[in-house]
């Protein structure tokens, strides 16, 4: 049951906190007073879509607070998502910012994803022009489903289905002909020819790279070193010859203070480092040749590698792995009528599976159908129409697919007389709008979800068929929570908690405000949906009288 809600700056409203109760809540008010924009709140903070012109105008975020109290019965399903109702409830948030918003329940952040399986549990939204889905015979299919709560089998419809189209995709994969299969065989026979006379090792060409990158600047290495070799030893004004200098001065004084001999130490280590430097340096220039066939070698085969590399993904890695992956298509194509006799093998056997899964969901389908049409009848019936024809058209579909083999198309006739039709084409708005209330309320008693909102159920009725929607929602509040957003009387007088929704002008800013109305405020309001602007003494009779009547038929009930 939802126990709880908060709106603060979204669209026009500033903040809103509202208390809600079992059975019947009703909201109403004037047009335009933002009725529906607190429903929407409700279908945002359960995971709907969102907007940044969502946020109310000068504000820098929008949030949506609810407090939900599962039913017991739906602990196991929430504790399957990690999902742990707190002293019995569930608090579920979510705080709209320019570009991103952030869903929680009970303080900890969590997927859209999960949001709108938690919500799937606990409420049932009927938007404003949700009765407009029943012209889409996909939504009939998903009617029946869920009356007949077929969900594990449409799982392992739909586990097996993934099995079974991996494994055609591979059959089809091995439909080649002959000539292809050659074809593909001696392409791939070059590639490999090709990779393995190239031979290239894991870190060929960074190896191969650097001896180029010395053998090509050779000329500079020698010039640098021979002109390296003069400072520090090969002149009279070299380091070395510094060095000796400066040690001839300093021995003739080292005697008179013992500090004196660590600085001599320390200029006959200098003096060793460059005799040694010196001496390789002379060793190296000695040895150093240009080869000039070992450059043209580097360099060859250098660009040979890098440009296998470019054909073949750009790297070595790349090389090797695709060289793999022709070998796996090679050994493939060599016993291919092996590997077809094995798919072969494996795609009938899934392929059993799945259409014995199919059939075992079709039948489940059309086995709850009987009861379905049955109820959906009965509750047309209670909806004001008079001797309604109902039924479900079954046929088959063209391929496989997750969702099973069935199509399901509701079929009605709504007048004496009248040949029985798809639900699309024979229905207007307004019995669109019944009829999805009628199947609601079979649902509803059908599975545990215990809350129910509609927006505005009472769409294109009046009259006759107005006080029946009433009675049914009315009914429907006994055993569910059930929140409205209406525009009649009938409904309104209904109420067990009666809620109006105002526009104000404050500071010249609009905001929608939303309060409880006691009994006498309740009256008052449906007054002033009777009259209008006008609220005469006789419509607060009329209003008074209507109310006494819905109660005591509340009571009867």
């Amino acid at each position: 049951m939802l126990t709880y809600l908060h709106v603060k700056n979204f669209a026009v409203v500033e903040d809103v906190s509202l208390n809600l109760y079992d059975h019947l809540n009703i909201l109403t008010g004037e047009t335009g007073a933002g009725k529906s924009i607190i429903i929407g709140a409700v279908s945002i903070a359960l995971g709907g879509r969102v907007s940044s012109d969502m946020i109310r105008s000068g504000e820098d975020f929008a949030y949506v607070e609810m407090i939900c109290e599962p039913e017991e019965d739906l602990l196991p399903a929430l504790k399957s998502m990690d999902i742990y109702p707190e002293e019995g409830s569930l608090v579920i948030s979510r705080k709209i910012m320019p570009g991103k918003s952030v869903s929680k329940i009970n303080g900890e952040t969590v997927t859209a994803g999960t949001i709108k399986a938690v919500s799937a549990l606990l409420i049932d939204m009927y938007g404003q022009h949700e009765h407009q889905s029943l012209t889409n015979s996909a939504k009939h299919l998903e009617i029946i489903d869920r009356y007949a709560k077929t969900e594990n089998l449409k799982n392992e419809v739909a586990d097996i289905y993934a099995r079974y189209d991996v494994v055609k995709k591979e059959w089809d994969r091995l439909q080649v002909s002959d000539e292809d299969r050659q074809r593909e065989l001696s392409f791939i026979e070059y590639e490999m020819r090709e990779i393995e006379a190239a031979a290239i090792k894991a870190d060929e060409e960074e190896e191969l790279d650097i001896l180029y990158r010395r053998l090509a600047n050779s000329e500079k290495i020698c010039e640098a070193l021979s002109e390296a070799y003069g400072y520090t030893g090969a002149s009279d004004a070299s380091a070395s010859m510094y060095i000796s200098k400066a040690l001839s001065v300093l021995s003739t004084v080292v005697s008179y203070d013992e500090k004196l001999a660590e600085y001599e130490k320390v200029l006959i280590d200098a003096d060793s480092i460059l005799a040694d430097f010196n001496r390789d340096i002379a060793s190296f220039m000695d040895d150093y040749t240009f080869d000039e066939e070992l450059y043209k070698e580097t360099y060859d085969r250098l660009e040979f590698i890098r440009k296998m590399f470019a054909k073949y993904g750009g790297s070595y890695e790349k090389l090797e792995e695709h060289y793999e992956k022709i070998s796996e298509r090679h050994k493939e194509l060599i016993s291919i009528e092996e590997r077809r006799s094995a798919v072969n093998k494996e795609l009938t056997a899934v392929e059993k599976e799945l259409l014995d899964a199919y059939d075992r969901l079709t039948f489940e389908r059309i086995s709850k159908s009987d009861y379905l049409i049955k109820d959906i009848t009965e509750a047309l019936s209670d909806l004001n129409f008079n001797d309604v024809k109902f039924d479900i058209s079954f046929t088959k579909k063209e391929a496989y697919d997750a969702e099973g083999m069935d199509k399901a198309e509701f079929m009605i006739s709504v007048n004496p007389g009248e040949d029985i039709k798809p639900l699309a084409l024979v229905s207007s708005g307004g019995e669109l709008s019944r009829i999805m209330l009628g199947i609601k309320s079979v649902l509803a008693d059908n599975d545990s979800i215990h809350t129910l909102v509609f927006d505005e159920i009472d769409a294109g009725i009046s009259g006759r068929t107005a006080q029946k929607v009433s009675e049914k929602l009315a009914e429907l509040a006994k055993e569910h929570q059930v929140i409205c957003i209406t525009h009649l009387a009938q409904i309104a007088s209904m109420a067990d908690v009666h809620y109006v929704i105002e526009k104000n002008v404050i500071n010249n800013r609009t905001r929608t405000d939303i309060r409880r109305l006691s009994e006498d405020e309740s009256i008052m309001e449906l007054g002033r949906i009777l009259g209008g602007t006008q609220i005469t003494e006789a419509v607060i009779s009329s209003a008074t009288e209507m109310r006494k009547l819905a109660c005591a038929l509340k009571e009867k009930m």
